[in-house]
């Protein structure tokens, strides 16, 4: 499973490829706008210069023409850029056009198996599973990741999933043994993975061992 950072900010996506684990990245203007940044085209660019890998940025007009139209200008920014469209009539048919220009789209908003069938079908490059809402309301978002996956595999679909709106380390554990082929999550939860307090306790003695050891040798 590959990770991607679901954030605009441009030191944490540093970090993150720094670090050799991060290889895509997700955004939206929001995400932009709560770094206080105003230029998403600008964004996008400085990102796609980071990541060696898709970065999706998202369509936010209504109407298939506008919604075309704007997916357009924005697969023009970098070749890696994917353009995310909504899982919904309009976003179908947009998808289905967009993939036959050989523009990747990454259909998100899933909140369904049949959602991820139609996407796969409309020729999404990608499709986002939100796991973290539908927690939210009570539903089992690993289960949808996990019958997605099912599906993908008993029809060899090309579309890979990204198991998003993710919360927290276990649901990336989660994702992996659900056998998604991504994970999309904020820089916290990146932090939260590679931290345990047994491995501080014990990184700490040896050092503190090491620094008695050297200081008689000295």
């Amino acid at each position: 499973m590959r990770l991607f950072l679901d954030t605009a900010n441009i030191e944490r996506i540093r970090q993150g490829v720094r670090w050799g684990v991060v290889s895509g990245v997700t955004t939206n203007p929001t995400l932009v706008a709560q770094e206080g940044r105003k230029d998403y085209q600008l964004v996008v660019k400085e990102i796609c210069s980071i990541v060696d890998g898709p970065v999706s940025a998202e369509v936010v007009v209504e109407g298939v023409d506008d919604m075309i139209s704007q997916a357009r200008s924005i697969a023009a920014w970098h070749p890696n850029v994917v353009v995310k469209i909504p899982a919904t009539p309009d976003g179908l048919e947009v998808t289905s056009r967009l993939s036959r220009e050989g523009i990747r789209v990454n259909m998100t908003l899933c909140f369904s198996a049949n959602q991820a069938l139609l996407a796969a079908l409309a020729g999404a490059a990608f499709v986002s599973p939100f796991v973290g809402r539908l927690d939210d309301i009570g539903q089992d978002g690993m289960a949808l990741v996990k019958s997605i996956m099912d599906t993908y595999k008993e029809y060899d679909f090309d579309t890979e999933v990204i198991a998003a709106s993710i919360r927290h380390p276990m649901h990336c554990v989660a994702a992996a043994q659900a056998g998604a082929d991504i994970a999309t999550i904020p820089f916290n939860v990146l932090e939260q993975m590679i931290k345990h307090p047994m491995t501080d306790a014990g990184n700490a003695r040896f050092l503190a061992d090491w620094h008695r050891v050297d200081g008689q040798n000295k």
